[in-house]
C-alpha cells in the first residue's frame, strides 16, 4: 500500500513539474478554488486544494497508466516497432490526454492545449518519474 502512494505522489510530482514547465498545461481545482473564496480562506487551505487536486490527478494518471496503457501497448506493438520506439510517446501522450478527458468530470481539472502540448508533457512526466522513482528505490530493475 505504501508502495502504491509513493507512486500516486511521484505522478502527482512528475505532472506538477510538467504543469510549471508547459505554458499549454493547466490544472485547475474548482472545488477548491470555489470553498476557499466562499469561506474568505488564507492561501493555507488554498495550497492545501491545489495539493490534493494533483494527488487526485496523480491517481488518475496512475490508473490510465495501470489499466488502459499496457492493452494500447499491445495493440500498438507492430506500429511501434516499425517506428523503433518512437509510437511509445504518442501512446504516452495518448495516456496524458485520456486523463484530462477523464478529470473534465471531475472537481480538478487538467487540460491541454494540443497534442504537442501532451507530447511534451508526456516526456517530462517519464523523465521526472524515472528520476524520482529511482531516488526513491521505486524502480527495481
Amino acid at each position: 500500500m505504501m508502495r502504491f502512494l509513493l507512486h500516486v505522489i511521484v505522478s502527482a510530482l512528475a505532472l506538477w513539474v510538467a504543469a510549471w514547465i508547459l505554458p499549454g498545461m493547466d490544472i485547475t481545482t474548482t472545488a477548491a478554488a470555489g470553498a476557499a473564496a466562499n469561506a474568505g480562506a488564507g492561501t493555507a487551505s488554498n495550497t492545501v486544494g491545489i495539493v490534493l487536486g494533483y494527488l487526485f490527478l496523480g491517481l488518475i494518471f496512475g490508473l490510465v497508466n495501470a489499466v488502459v496503457k499496457p492493452i494500447v501497448s499491445f495493440l500498438s506493438l507492430p506500429v511501434t516497432c516499425l517506428t523503433l520506439g518512437l509510437f511509445a510517446l504518442v501512446i504516452n501522450a495518448a495516456m496524458l490526454g485520456l486523463t484530462a478527458w477523464i478529470s473534465g468530470y471531475t472537481p480538478v481539472h487538467l487540460t491541454l492545449d494540443s497534442f504537442v502540448t501532451a507530447l511534451l508533457g508526456a516526456i517530462i512526466v517519464a523523465i521526472v518519474s524515472a528520476v524520482t522513482g529511482w531516488a526513491l528505490g521505486l524502480r527495481k530493475d
